[in-house]
């Protein structure tokens, strides 16, 4: 029975004042009577008491039901006005009990509804299946397979939500804004949707209804907010065409300036308030305003245009709203893992080989990402090849571990400088070969792949890229020179001016080179003269190198997201993974097949003796050896990292599906021995082969 009766009035009459029938006896089955005789709800006119429960009629609205089918087959009370569509299902429920059980009710066509044993359901083959996916609506994870309250979208394959949140955005979207999270697809999505039990109301959009929702775009925002405002008659006063007319933030709209307070010479000049001009700075989209001045007056830019805009009107507009979201981002705390899988939604399951020689993984990996076929937002496929092989034959490699030589590679070149914190340097022929804008983009293409994070940035360098040059102060550290190391020393240790003045006076034409030369009046001015000379070496003098890496950093998005969470980011920029361990290890990998027990007791006896360093291996080498990682990625493994036991010698790595096969020995001893020797030979002969470094 579908949820149709309730709908007609029918399901709150058919309970009340039910007249008892005739006695009848309890084996008693009677077809046939008039039609008035007939169950409302299962249409049934057959009176067994057994079978059907009393059948009773309501004279006044000359309605008849059977005892059964009024009674909720959950909570067992009366006024169970709903049944489940199913030929010869007897079930019928309260609204509520049916949700409580988890029934579905489709809001279309006959309105049917299905009990927990025959609602229906979404066939995927479990092929499909892998790890824990993110809700595209609220962000979280869930396991994709397919329950109650579990969803997956009939056009995206690998769009999963939860059903309180699709019922959610169904109410607040209606029926013309209600469609897939990930391509906007309305049909086929709805249909599936209703089929599944989510109501989708036919109405507009509850945005779309809220009473003067958008009333505020209508009205222009006329105040001057720089902090000197020079006007007389006040911030409020504008005269269109005339200096004193008000020009708004071409940005967010939201502030104001008076043409004279900004010395700006027309209306037509751009002009960003001091909170959007920041923000697209750090977006690298804002190039510096020539310095200009009002005839006749001494008031420069410094006075205007970086001024602190005045208190605003309690009641926001849209733009400020936007610079709100904009200046708030990066406080949102978000995991690290998270935030990479969702940036490795981006990458499309079509195929795109790289081949890479393995001895020469840095102008291979070039090579590979400059290819005009190259499409950063398609799978990697590696294809390993040696030049020196004749025959052109190709060997299938790991992602991850092309990705891991990369970084190391990247962590090693003269593009940075520095010990174990490292900043840009300045190349020139690297300059000239675009290669830091490669750089930043083989940084995100690891990132998004699955592949290891950098783990040798400076915080300098970091903040540089998530909060712009101009928020961020150098310190000491970040300084590689030698010589530049020593003349900050001195001036950090001078002790009187004329320690200061002779310091100048040795470095004159280096401090005249770099703009950093000022006169010297008092001891505290060696704070200013270190900060400019720390600024100038670690920050304006790779301007070039940093601006070109950073465009490459954009690649699928990632600077963006780092700006946006920079918190999350920091970690795994600035600091190498943690130390394995054991426990590690063992968690790991997993046992997919039937194993030998005894080995598997070996290789946990192993990894203990291996922390223990009771063995000539490390914990890295072990990882390496099964992966071609020495970390954990951000992200984790893909596939992940599992274990089988071979009667074989020795033990095999298999980096492509991240599989270690141990061998089965008769001896722990046995087993370490064999251990130790094959990872520790193989990764020799690995190293050595990828010993040419660009």
């Amino acid at each position: 029975m579908a949820c149709g009766a309730a709908r007609e009035g029918k399901s709150d009459t058919a309970s009340l004042e039910l007249l008892p029938s005739a006695p009848r006896k309890m084996n008693e089955n009677k077809p046939g009577g008039s039609p008035n005789s007939t169950c409302v709800f299962c249409r049934k006119n057959d009176d067994c008491p057994i079978k059907y429960g009393e059948k009773k009629t309501n004279e006044k609205w000359n309605l008849t039901v059977h005892y059964y089918c009024l009674k909720c087959s959950v909570c067992k009370k009366t006024g169970a006005s709903i049944g489940c569509v199913a030929p010869r299902c007897k079930r019928s429920y309260h609204f509520p009990c049916g949700l409580q059980r988890e029934c579905i009710f489709q809001f279309t066509g006959n309105f049917a509804s299905f009990c927990w044993k025959h609602r229906p359901v979404q066939i995927i083959t479990p092929n499909n299946c892998r790890d824990s996916l993110l809700c595209t609506i609220c962000l979280e994870f869930i396991e994709p397979i397919p329950t109650y309250n579990v969803l997956r979208s009939p056009c995206c394959k690998n769009a999963w939500f939860h059903r309180d949140c699709l019922q959610v955005q169904a109410v607040n979207a209606g029926v013309f804004f209600f469609r897939c999270t990930i391509c906007n697809n309305s049909d086929i999505f709805q249909k599936e949707m209703l089929r599944m039990g989510i109501h989708i109301p036919e109405k507009d959009a509850s945005w779309e209804l809220e009473e003067n929702a958008y009333q505020e775009l209508l009205q222009h925002y006329e105040h001057c907010d720089v902090r000197r405002c020079r006007c007389k008659e006040g911030r409020d006063y504008n005269v269109p065409d005339s200096k004193w007319e008000i020009k708004r933030c071409q940005c967010c709209g939201s502030s104001g300036t008076h043409l004279a307070c900004s010395s700006l010479q027309s209306w037509e000049q751009n002009w960003e308030c001091l909170e959007c001009r920041s923000i697209l700075y750090s977006a690298g989209e804002f190039e510096k305003a020539k310095k200009h001045a009002l005839p006749n007056t001494n008031v420069g830019i410094n006075d205007c245009l970086l001024e602190e805009s005045s208190p605003k009107l309690p009641r926001q507009s849209p733009g400020d709203q936007r610079k709100d979201v904009l200046r708030q981002g990066s406080k949102f705390r978000r995991d690290i893992s998270t935030l990479i899988i969702e940036l490795g939604f981006q990458v499309k399951k079509k195929p795109k080989k790289v081949f890479i020689n393995k001895a020469n993984i840095w102008n291979s990996a070039l090579d590979g990402f400059r290819n005009q076929n190259f499409n950063p937002s398609y799978t990697i496929e590696v294809v390993y090849i040696n030049e020196n092989d004749h025959f052109g034959r190709e060997q299938p490699g790991s992602k991850q571990e092309f990705l891991s030589l990369l970084m190391q590679q990247l962590e090693n070149s003269p593009l940075f400088e520095g010990s174990l914190s490292k900043n840009l340097s300045l190349n020139s022929q690297a300059l000239k070969e675009n290669l830091y804008y490669e750089a930043g983009k083989m940084v995100a293409i690891s990132l998004v792949h699955g592949g290891p994070s950098p783990g040798f940035f400076s915080q300098t360098l970091f903040n540089c890229l998530a909060y712009g040059p101009e928020n961020t102060q150098p310190i000491l550290d970040d300084v590689s020179d030698f010589d530049v190391a020593q003349i900050m020393i001195r001036v950090n240790t001078a002790a009187t001016v004329a320690d200061l003045n002779s310091l100048v006076h040795d470095y004159y034409k280096y401090l005249e080179l770099i703009g950093c030369l000022r006169i010297i009046t008092s001891i505290s001015d060696k704070y200013m003269l270190a900060k400019d000379i720390l600024v100038y070496h670690v920050i304006k003098r790779v301007q070039a190198p940093f601006e070109s890496f950073k465009q490459g950093l954009k690649t699928l998005g990632v600077l963006e997201k780092i700006q946006t969470y920079p918190e999350a980011f920091f970690h795994i920029f600035c600091h190498k993974p943690e130390n394995l361990s054991a426990k590690i290890l063992s968690d790991l990998f997993t046992v997919h097949t039937l194993s030998d027990v005894q080995t598997l007791g070996f290789w946990n006896s192993y990894l203990q003796a291996v922390e223990d360093g009771k063995s000539t291996v490390t914990m890295e080498d072990i990882l390496i050896f099964a992966t071609g990682c020495k970390s954990i990625p951000p992200a984790g493994f893909k596939p992940s990292p599992s274990i089988e036991c071979l009667h074989m010698d020795f033990p095999v790595g298999n980096k492509r599906d991240n599989c270690l096969a141990l061998p089965i020995t008769s001896t722990y001893k046995e087993f370490q021995e064999s251990m130790d020797f094959a990872i520790k030979n193989t990764l020799r002969l690995e190293k050595e082969e990828n010993s040419h470094f660009i």
